[in-house]
């Protein structure tokens, strides 16, 4: 894929959202253009019972597309499979000539390289020891073992930025637009 893909892992409730929403004006302000896939454990609803959006869904529409002159939204029903989509293909489905990055939150088992979202209270066992995909982990404290990659403070989101866009070789000028070079 050319356009790079950063997945987010956590235990529910860590902050993986709160970390994304501090990231992108972040990287907005530089002029990265960013799309995010957020994995739900249960079925969900974009649009409010009512609306004739999610009349027409729940009629038995298997496509609905609502548009206004701001914004577009596509919703797709799907059997209800055993297992949860498949991230690539999610991906795939993106505008991805429009995008300079792709956040991904969850989808925790992909081959994507991720950051590990982890607080220290929780004394769960980090991710980051077991699986190679885990680049960094953005913690809110010291942690008491030695991992084998970056530790980023996840109450810093500007430092956060600055990894990914080292590590993705990305960069913007003083204007926001993206430099020759960075992907």
């Amino acid at each position: 894929m050319s356009i790079p893909v950063l997945g987010f892992a956590a235990y529910s409730g860590t902050g993986k959202t709160t970390l994304i929403v501090g990231l992108l004006p972040i990287l907005k302000q530089r002029g990265l253009r960013v799309g995010v896939i957020k994995h739900a454990h249960h079925t969900f609803d974009l649009d409010v019972p009512g609306k004739d959006s999610f009349e027409l869904r729940k009629a038995g529409a298997d496509q609905t597309l609502v548009a206004s002159r701001r914004r577009w939204a596509l919703m797709v029903e799907t059997v209800d499979n055993e297992s949860d989509p498949n991230v690539e293909e999610l991906i795939a489905r993106l505008h991805s000539e429009d995008l300079d990055l792709i956040l991904v939150e969850g989808f925790k088992l992909s081959s994507l390289p991720k950051i590990e979202v982890y607080r220290t209270a929780s004394r769960r066992p980090l991710r980051c020891t077991q699986d190679a995909t885990v680049i960094a982990v953005a913690v809110d404290g010291p942690l008491t073992e030695s991992v084998g990659c970056a530790v980023l403070d996840i109450n810093a989101p500007q430092s956060v930025a600055d990894f990914i866009c080292h590590y993705f070789s990305l960069a913007a000028d003083s204007g926001g637009e993206l430099q020759e070079g960075a992907q």
